[in-house]
C-alpha cells in the first residue's frame, strides 16, 4: 500500500523518471541487495535522464530541423575544403554561446544544408534553443505577419532563439520591405544570439544581392563581424551519391 502512495506521488510530482526506475526496483530482486545510497542514486539517475531525453525532444520539435543530421556522421572523406580541427571547435557550440555568427558558403549540393542542421542538433544537444528557416519562406512569413499585425510577436520569438538558421540566403531577389525585416531579425540577434547562414552566393556577393546600399552596410556590418567561415567546394554530394546508386543497380 505505501509502495502505490510513493508512486502516486512521484507521478504528482512530475518525477516521472523516478517513478519508472522505483518500479523497476520492486521488479528486480537483485536491486534489494543495493544500499539505500546505491538505490536512491539510480532514482535520481534516470530522472536526470529522462528530463535531458524530454528537453532535447522538446528542443528539436521547436528547430523544425530540415534534416535528420547529426555531427557523428560528418563525412570528411570528399574534397570540399572541409577541415575537422575547424569542425571539432564548431561542434563545441561555444560560438553559440558567444553570440558570434557562422557563414556556410559553396555550390549548391554541396551539404551546406545539412551540416548546419547538424550543428543545430548539436546545439539542442547542449541545451540551446534553435530553429531552422529558409530565408525566402521566413521574409514571406514576415510580410504576411505585418498584414496580420503579428509582426512584432514574430520578430521577438526570433530575437530570443539562442541560434538561427537561415538556409538558402540569396536565392530570391529581395523587396525593401524584406531588406527591412532582415536587417531588424539580425539588428535584434546582433552580440545577443548567435545566427547561422547557408548560401550559394559567396560572401563578398552579399552586398550586392541585398541591394540598397545603406541597408547592406547596415546588416552586413552586423552579420559579418565576429564571424566564422565555411567555404565549401567541389561537385554535388548528391550527384555522387546518385551516380553510385546508379552504378549499383547496373552491377
Amino acid at each position: 500500500m505505501l509502495t502505490q502512495q510513493t508512486l502516486q506521488t512521484l507521478r504528482a510530482l512530475k518525477l516521472y523518471g523516478m517513478a519508472d526506475a522505483f518500479t523497476q526496483q520492486l521488479e528486480q530482486p537483485s536491486t534489494h541487495d543495493l544500499s539505500f545510497d546505491e538505490r536512491f542514486s539510480l532514482l535520481v539517475d534516470r530522472e536526470a535522464t529522462y528530463r535531458d531525453s524530454r528537453r532535447l525532444t522538446r528542443l528539436l520539435q521547436m528547430a523544425r530541423l530540415k534534416q535528420a543530421a547529426c555531427v557523428e556522421d560528418i563525412d570528411y572523406k570528399h574534397r570540399r575544403g572541409l577541415d575537422r580541427s575547424r569542425m571539432a571547435a564548431l561542434v563545441t557550440c561555444d560560438w553559440v554561446r558567444a553570440h558570434q555568427q557562422l557563414h556556410i558558403t559553396g555550390p549548391t549540393g554541396c551539404g551546406k544544408s545539412w551540416l548546419a542542421c547538424a550543428l543545430g542538433h548539436q546545439a539542442c544537444r547542449q541545451g540551446l534553443s534553435v530553429r531552422y528557416e529558409r530565408a525566402a519562406r521566413l521574409l514571406e512569413e514576415l510580410r504576411v505577419a505585418r498584414g496580420d499585425g503579428s509582426l512584432q510577436k514574430q520578430l521577438a520569438a526570433l530575437a530570443k532563439t539562442d541560434l538561427l538558421i537561415l538556409d538558402d540566403f540569396g536565392l530570391k531577389p529581395l523587396g525593401q520591405l524584406e531588406r527591412l525585416d532582415l536587417l531588424d531579425i539580425i539588428e535584434d540577434r546582433y552580440n545577443t544570439r548567435a545566427t547561422l547562414v547557408t548560401s550559394q552566393l559567396p560572401v563578398e556577393h552579399w552586398h550586392e544581392y541585398v541591394g540598397d546600399p545603406t541597408v547592406a552596410d547596415a546588416l552586413l556590418d552586423r552579420l559579418l563581424n565576429n564571424a566564422h567561415r565555411l567555404e565549401l567546394k567541389g561537385e554535388s554530394l548528391r550527384r555522387k551519391t546518385n551516380n553510385l546508386t546508379h552504378r549499383e543497380h547496373q552491377e
